[in-house]
């Protein structure tokens, strides 16, 4: 029997935050962030980090794992959370993801093996060289042997995808063309129930303009200058992340910080808007719309859910 895994998704600004906490108390369970920028310290404000008051006694995984100046890949987080994830059912707690970074849950719901973040980066360059010496036809037809679809779908002049195709085959075992089968893709060990949170465009977009206002507020101005003092910089990954890049070109004196916070702001939006896109192809996803339900209701439909199947 699978053991059941609830995920909490939705865009930035949504209040997945609020939602998963109460569910956690009723359902015994635990939470297992989902967010590309909380797994680093120090990012506390810019990355809308919950507070150990809103933790309301209620443990929370894949928070604070890294320093800011390394670099995480969802192959490390999928490998870290697993391990939360087992640790949390091994003590007879109910996981519950909850985020809106849409790879860090297929990671951990999807069977990706990791196609598109594994390689084997000197394989590559050998095949590279091989393409040069021999041409581009006899590297196409290495494939012909371990990965027939492949070798028909793709032209030997798409030499980038060839190439990936054969980097894949070595890295994981498995044709690239299997990683295209939408039933196998989204074969999960765990018994998945996944609601994605949503509302009315106009309300969320304004939600997300109040958001950044607090943010500056509650000291993220503060919070780059000590990051940038202690020496984090916008060639890390890290400080890519939308609400610090921003602000440190604005203390480099790049732009005004009236425009940095119109930037964050635009950008949030967009995010936002990229979000859902990236929810809207999971067909196991149940979208909940915030303006139809209220909270009392959805927590209800959940654990109905839940408790039914």
């Amino acid at each position: 029997m699978k053991q059941k895994l609830l995920i909490i998704a939705g865009p930035t600004g949504v209040g997945k935050t609020e939602l998963s906490i109460k569910l956690a108390k009723l359902l015994d369970g635990e939470v297992i962030s989902a967010d590309s920028m909380q797994i680093y310290k120090h990012m506390d404000i810019g990355s809308a980090k919950i507070t150990k008051g809103e933790m309301n006694g209620i443990k929370h995984h894949m928070i604070d794992v890294v320093m800011p100046d390394k670099s995480f890949t969802v192959v490390d987080y999928k490998n870290m959370a697993e391990k939360e994830i087992n640790d949390v059912i091994n003590r007879n707690k109910l996981p519950i993801i909850v985020g809106g970074t849409g790879l860090y849950i297929n990671s951990l719901t999807c069977n990706m093996n990791f196609t598109e973040a594994e390689s084997d980066i000197e394989y590559r360059k050998y095949l590279e060289e091989l393409a040069i010496e021999k041409g581009n036809n006899y590297v196409h037809s290495l494939l012909k042997e371990i990965d027939p679809i492949s070798y028909e779908k793709i032209h030997a002049n798409n030499l980038k995808r060839v190439i990936r195709a054969l980097e894949v085959y070595k890295v994981s075992g498995k044709p690239f063309s299997s990683f295209n089968d939408l039933e196998t893709f989204y074969k999960s060990q765990y018994d998945i129930y996944y609601y994605v949170l949503t509302m009315d465009r106009d309300k969320l977009y304004n939600r997300i303009n109040r958001r950044v206002d607090k943010m500056f507020d509650d000291g993220l101005l503060e919070e780059c200058i000590k990051l940038k003092e202690l020496g984090y910089n916008t060639s890390m990954q890290s400080m890519q992340g939308i609400g610090y890049k921003e602000v440190l070109y604005y203390l480099d004196n790049n732009i005004s910080l009236e425009e940095a916070t119109d930037m964050i702001k635009q950008g949030s939006r967009n995010y936002a808007k990229r979000q859902l896109t990236w929810f809207k192809k999971d067909p196991r996803v149940k979208f909940i719309d915030k303006d139809i339900y209220c909270e009392e209701d959805i927590i209800s439909l959940i654990i109905k859910d839940l408790t039914n199947n």
